[in-house]
């Protein structure tokens, strides 16, 4: 993750749990049914999970209540201190990245709510190919994100904004690295998976991978 986005992370903390619930009209959509988007990543996953992006803690509470065991990873440390004490030491959150992350032992389920965004489509193959690596057959990727059908309706999306008068979120979607469903697709199976796309909301779609 380039320091640019860190640096919007880092300014995010304090008031990043409000705007998932909806009180930035811009990001109201893309939040729509976060609750049960953290929801579905948690039921989807098995094992010993590590969670890339783990911001202020939702989604790894959620995991945590299922049972399963959690590493979380996230380079930001301010987002780091908010999760730590929501999470009251039930799980680890170790500084790191999508790229560059603390050895896990075992890892059966790789996950990762509205962040995988920040890599280059480049970035994202590499990612994917180590995930592939370090998972055993069965072993799983549930990743929830912005995402698009085509590059048509990725400029479409832009449009749209514009429009709105949605001028941050604009410029995150023209800045920002959002990709397509057959890009992912074609990623994942060259790196042996198996994957299933699943609408969320009008930007997020939840990609499920079984290693073969």
């Amino acid at each position: 993750m380039g320091r640019e986005f860190l640096d919007v992370f880092e300014q995010w903390a304090d008031s990043y749990d409000d705007t998932v619930v909806g009180h930035d009209a811009e990001y109201k959509e893309v939040f729509l049914n976060y609750d049960g988007i953290l929801d579905e990543v948690a039921n989807r996953s098995k094992g010993h999970v590590v969670e890339f992006g783990v911001g202020t803690g939702n989604l790894t509470r959620k995991i945590l209540n299922r049972g399963l065991t959690v590493t979380g990873i996230e380079p930001s440390a301010p987002m780091r201190k908010i999760a730590e004490e929501k999470l009251n030491g039930k799980a680890e959150v170790l500084d790191g990245d999508f790229m560059v992350f603390p050895a896990v032992k075992n890892p059966e389920t790789f996950v990762s709510t509205y962040a995988f965004h920040h890599l280059t489509d480049s970035e994202k193959s590499q990612a994917i190919a180590l995930y592939g690596k370090l998972l055993f057959n069965g072993g799983k990727i549930v990743f929830a994100d912005t995402m698009y059908e085509s590059e048509e309706d990725y400029k479409k999306a832009i449009l749209d904004a514009q429009e709105k008068g949605f001028h941050n979120l604009a410029k995150d979607l023209q800045t920002e690295f959002y990709t397509t469903i057959p890009v992912l697709k074609g990623i994942m199976e060259s790196n042996g998976f198996s994957v299933t796309f699943t609408r969320c909301n009008d930007f997020v779609w939840l990609m499920e991978g079984v290693k073969l």
